[in-house]
């Protein structure tokens, strides 16, 4: 009995701890199947398999017509297997000099056995590779040294022309990722989707003979076709840097823009960088030169926002062509006194006070709006907000809230100053003036297309609002012409053709103060005018010549690119006033004296304006050699190059109207000393107020005693 019960014991015991053993496997492998397995699944692929990345191929970029602005080119990953690498100082010197890679690093890396795989460079090209492998090849040291090298397919973003559209374009990184402009700003259209190759290896991370390969191709990322037309951009690309040198400028722009569409033709700002080498060894000169800063940054427009206060001052009916100006060199508003940038214009009409850009007439107009009528239109004409254009990090631009304007405020902000604008915002506006009155939503996207070409979006042309009327549209446009035909856009005139637009001359500011030694200088002109098709806004910011003055500094420009827009289009010279006129080549100016330089051109058939400073030429625009219609201008630089001659001329200040004490002031804080002729309140002075005169100079102030 005792022995049946012992083994009865022993049975039960051996079968609770059989029972519990086979719960705890089964427990062991619920686990493992249940909660670990996907986790365990994915262990073991990595283990016995080796993934690699196929990436996408980008989009492409594209102007107008399909010429290809921005692509990418094939590539590859080049990577090793440090459990492969028995000589990693070695493998790191030879590969550090193919690829031109630093050995240091790339010997660390190599270090790692713990690894299957590190990356030794990025966006290596296909030349590059193919030397590896034919190193690989023919040498059976290298063979062995370099067994565990092998490669994944990449991209690099490639930039045809260069220097070239550069900040709207943009930047990708090396993971071919948009870093600014439409490269940033389309980046989810533009990258598509990877792909992945998936391949059998052993527990050594070596490939199987008969392992299997899983791919996935990548869907590749949509292309962008711009607006923009190459031929257009390229004329603009070369006259701007012109511009630049000429006027020795910190930085230029330039927009042409489809008066009727919206839609930029070309868009241009420098310095710039060739995308191809940018200089990523300097973070900051490159975050400067990628800012798209004609929708970036905001300045005062000057003269060239008078054409806006004429219009609005006509549409509203608060004012006619038949109304009459007086300018006595000043206005005064609520005690401040705002000076013309003329002594006197006299007694003018409207057409003549637009054509003089005097400053006082268009105070009176911005007046006689009033706040109320005068704001209606100027948001209308999009001012103070965003365009809403299809690029990254565009300004609404600068208005005073119309609760908290004053009366001087007003006043100048009808002559353009008080008020800030992009240039994308005024050459916008400025559209509106002449297009019938109709503000454009501008554009510079065209159209998406996918893989295959087919068009997946399509951009149309969008109006905003109408500001002004078809017949106040149709009478500024005569206006602006006879700016150009007569009044301080004579530079800007091309032979042949009938042109409008405004020069202007804006205040620079810094740390909250008006710089008086450097201005921009702008021009924004339309052509043809009785029917205009493009649109042209430079502008020249500190500009380094003694005359900085819109005139002088953007106009001559403007008048090149619209020549060169006007031919490539096709437009036939339509001014009644010149004939056919044929192509002549700019004579070399350089170093003659005006009379010989306007000798030599009137020989060819061209004439010339001056800044009339000294009699020796020493830069011109257009250059020499360049291909002009004859009857053209020439714009003569005279000005001396030398730093000692440039920084030592400095803008008179105005005294006329002021006391002794407050004359003496103005003109010892810019430097000069001053003559004293007679007493009481200044009434002349030499040289005049905004003139250039050398620093240290003395200027001649007569003063007169008021009539009791």
């Amino acid at each position: 009995m005792r022995t049946g019960l012992k083994i009865r014991r022993r049975l039960l015991t051996m079968l609770s701890a059989m029972t519990l053993l086979f719960s705890l496997i089964g427990v062991r492998i619920g686990n493992l199947t249940l909660v670990q397995g996907e986790a365990l699944t994915a262990r073991g692929v990595r283990q016995w398999t080796r993934q690699g990345v196929v990436t996408a191929q980008r989009g492409a970029i594209q102007d107008t017509h399909g010429t290809v602005l921005a692509l990418s080119a094939t590539a590859y990953i080049v990577t090793a297997n440090p459990q492969l690498v028995t000589d990693e100082s070695r493998f790191a010197r030879v590969m550090g000099e193919i690829l031109n890679a630093d050995a240091a690093a790339m010997e660390k890396k190599l270090l790692n056995k713990k690894l299957a795989s590190v990356i030794l460079k990025r966006q290596v090209p296909r030349e590059t590779v193919d030397a590896i492998r034919a190193l690989r090849n023919e040498d059976p040291d290298m063979r062995t040294l370099l067994r565990g090298v092998s490669f994944d397919e990449d991209t690099r973003r490639v930039y045809p022309k260069g220097a070239f559209l550069t900040q709207v374009l943009g930047l990708t990184n090396v993971d071919s990722v948009g870093q600014s402009g439409l490269e940033s700003a389309y980046e989810t259209l533009l990258r598509g989707k990877e792909g992945s190759l998936r391949t059998e290896v052993d527990a050594r991370s070596r490939l199987l003979p008969d392992g299997k390969t899983a791919y996935v191709a990548p869907q590749p990322g949509y292309t962008l076709r711009l607006t923009v037309d190459s031929a257009i951009q390229g004329i603009v690309e070369k006259v701007m840097r012109e511009c630049l040198a000429v006027n020795n400028a910190k930085s230029v722009q330039c927009i042409v823009m489809d008066v009727n569409t919206g839609a930029i033709l070309a868009v241009c700002m420098k310095p710039d960088y060739d995308p191809n080498d940018p200089p990523r060894n300097d973070i900051e000169q490159l975050n400067a030169l990628m800012r798209m800063t004609v929708i970036t940054d905001v300045y005062e427009p000057g003269s060239t926002f008078k054409m806006l206060t004429c219009s609005a001052a006509l549409d509203s009916g608060a004012a006619s062509l038949d109304d009459r100006f007086t300018c006595s060199g000043a206005i005064f508003v609520d005690g401040d006194r705002i000076r013309c940038w003329k002594n006197s214009h006299g007694t003018q009409t409207l057409p003549q006070a637009l054509a003089n850009s005097c400053n006082p007439a268009f105070v009176t107009l911005a007046l006689r709006m009033g706040t109320d009528t005068f704001y209606k239109y100027l948001r209308a004409f999009g001012i103070g907000v965003r365009t809403g254009i299809d690029l990254p990090g565009e300004s609404a631009g600068i208005l005073i809230n119309s609760r908290y304007v004053k009366n001087v405020d007003l006043a100048r902000i009808g002559f353009g100053q008080s008020v800030a604008v992009t240039p994308l915002q005024l050459i916008t506006a400025a559209c509106a003036v002449v297009n019938g009155g109709r503000l454009m939503k501008p554009y510079i996207v065209k159209e998406v297309r996918d893989s295959q070409g087919n068009v997946a979006e399509r951009t149309a042309p969008t109006v905003v609002s109408n500001p002004i009327s078809a017949e106040t549209s149709a009478k500024m446009r005569q206006l602006l012409e006879q700016v150009v035909s007569e009044g301080g856009g004579k530079n800007a005139a091309v032979a042949g053709y009938r042109i409008g637009g405004k020069t202007g001359t804006a205040q620079v500011y810094k740390d909250g103060r008006v710089v008086s030694d450097v201005h921009i200088g702008s021009f924004v002109g339309f052509a043809p005018i009785d029917n205009p098709r493009f649109a042209v806004l430079v502008t020249v910011n500190e500009a380094q010549v003694p005359v900085d003055y819109g005139s002088t500094t953007a106009a001559p420009f403007a008048s090149q690119i619209m020549e060169g827009v006007l031919s490539y289009l096709g437009v036939e010279k339509n001014d009644p006033k010149a004939t056919a006129a044929p192509s002549v080549t700019v004579p070399d100016a350089v170093g003659m004296t005006v009379a010989e330089a306007k000798k030599a051109l009137r020989e060819v058939g061209l004439f010339c304006e001056t800044d009339g400073l000294t009699d020796i030429v020493s830069a011109q625009a257009p250059a020499a050699g360049a291909q002009i219609s004859a009857g053209s201008a020439v714009m003569l630089y005279t000005y001396e190059r030398e730093p000692i001659q440039i920084m030592d001329l400095i803008t008179v200040p105005e005294v006329k109207g002021l006391s002794m004490t407050e004359a003496a002031r103005q003109l010892r804080a810019r430097g000069f000393e001053m003559e004293i002729d007679g007493s009481g309140v200044a009434v002349r002075q030499t040289p005049a107020g905004g003139s250039y005169a050398p620093n240290g100079s003395t200027v001649k102030v007569t003063f007169e005693l008021p009539l009791q």
